[in-house]
């Protein structure tokens, strides 16, 4: 009978570890660009609602 792998398993679980890490940092970058643009959007909408006068 064949003896397990230990390395092997333990080296694909920390592969598996470090992807979903790297993803869950790249969804909370995406998230925060997003809020970023949704917030420099409200900013322009309400300076346009207080001077309506300025030309754009």
């Amino acid at each position: 009978m064949a003896t397990p792998n230990y390395g092997f398993d333990k080296r694909q679980k920390e592969l598996a570890k470090k992807k979903k890490k790297e993803e869950k940092l790249r969804n909370k970058a995406e998230r925060k660009v997003g809020e970023t643009a949704d917030t420099d959007e409200a900013e322009d909408a309400q300076d346009d609602a207080a001077n309506p006068d300025t030309p754009a």
